[in-house]
């Protein structure tokens, strides 16, 4: 399976969520789906991404679009975030790393000299019809999630 292309029909998918959740992007249909994958819960980075996203859920919502984000934590980590930080979105746990492979954001990563597998910090929006219509690869997080919103009320 190649990551998915712009423009083009995202494969679905079926993974583990938050709140005993199985969320099938098929299921999703008519809605826009903004899926972000971040390397860690609880992380400085990972936090604030997930903070901001939070803080316009409602402007997402406004627009029909769904937030969705994914790591590798376990759901017992992911539900312990997604309350202390009160997300109203749901989070993947993708453990088997099958999302990850699928939108190919596994990268050779450097950290105190350490070179390891990681997330590389990633955006995704599909459109109502399941089609892929931004990418956004190596995310910084300030600002980031004003511009995805911004992709959304473009489409």
């Amino acid at each position: 399976m190649s990551a998915p292309e712009l423009n083009r029909p995202v494969d679905d998918f079926e993974a583990p969520a938050t709140g005993d959740q199985t969320i099938r992007l098929s299921d999703l249909k008519g809605q826009n789906v903004v899926v972000y994958f971040y390397p860690k819960d609880n992380t400085p980075g990972c936090t604030t991404e997930g903070q901001d996203f939070r803080d316009r859920h409602d402007q997402f919502e406004a627009l029909d679009t769904v937030i969705l984000g994914v790591s590798r934590d376990g759901l017992k980590a992911h539900d312990n975030f997604r309350e202390k930080q009160a997300f109203p979105f749901h989070l993947i746990s993708d453990k088997d790393e099958a999302l990850c492979q699928q939108f190919d954001v596994i990268k050779l990563k450097k950290l105190y000299g350490k070179e390891y597998m990681g997330i590389d910090r990633s955006t995704f929006l599909i459109d109502k019809d399941g089609v892929l219509r931004r990418e956004w690869r190596g995310v910084k997080v300030p600002g980031h999630v004003d511009e995805v919103l911004e992709a959304v009320r473009s489409l």
